[in-house]
């Protein structure tokens, strides 16, 4: 299976590529268009600002590719905030994957932003539903390192709870993302990556 991780000045890649290599998973790291349409499986990975990702995105034209996949697509922490339509961090205007906005976390007196460590997630429903959550238990942990949140919607497939109520992933047709970073969620986000694959 060719999987590609997606190259631009936002990708925490290292991390990513050790998941996958802990998993079995061969992969190519590309910031090629036809490399990048030709995948089975597209990662979407990112740490940073969001208005620098974009502009990263835009030089190299990715941004007029990544809506156009059609093949399974994961995006993950500023991956997954990237592929909304747009982010309160520095009013930047992103991919629209996802028509909803990326907001800021609001100062409440007793937390922490950004929200730094684990927390869990659980299903909208009362059992997971989505196959990128297949084999999870009802409540599980992960680890965030974001003050920027998607709000519940919709797309939502699985839920946190840090000041409010918030998407920890999302779905629409192919694509998929989470806002937790699954490269260094231990078991659970090997489980994620094994279901992205299978997918």
């Amino acid at each position: 299976m060719k999987v590609v991780i997606i190259k631009y000045n936002a990708g925490n890649v290292q991390s990513v590529m050790y998941a996958l290599e802990r998993i079995g998973a061969s992969y190519e790291l590309s910031d090629d268009a036809e490399v990048i349409r030709s995948a089975e499986r597209i990662i979407f990975p990112g740490v940073g600002e969001a208005s620098t990702a974009m502009k990263s995105l835009r030089e190299s034209g990715l941004d007029k590719i990544i809506p156009k996949l059609k093949q399974p697509f994961l995006g993950t922490c500023v991956g997954m905030q990237l592929l909304c339509e747009s982010s309160e961090e520095n009013n930047t205007e992103c991919l629209g994957v996802f028509d909803i906005p990326i907001l800021k976390f609001p100062r409440v007196k007793g937390f922490k932003v950004p929200q730094t460590g684990w927390n869990n997630i659980v299903s909208p429903e009362s059992e997971w539903t989505n196959p990128l959550c297949k084999g999870l238990r009802a409540s599980e942990y992960v680890y965030y390192n974001h003050g920027y949140y998607a709000p519940l919607c919709d797309y939502t497939v699985a839920k946190t709870d840090y000041i409010l109520e918030y998407s920890a992933m999302l779905q629409r047709d192919n694509f998929f993302a989470a806002q937790f970073h699954s490269e260094i969620s231990g078991d659970v986000g090997e489980q994620i990556f094994k279901n992205f694959l299978e997918i």
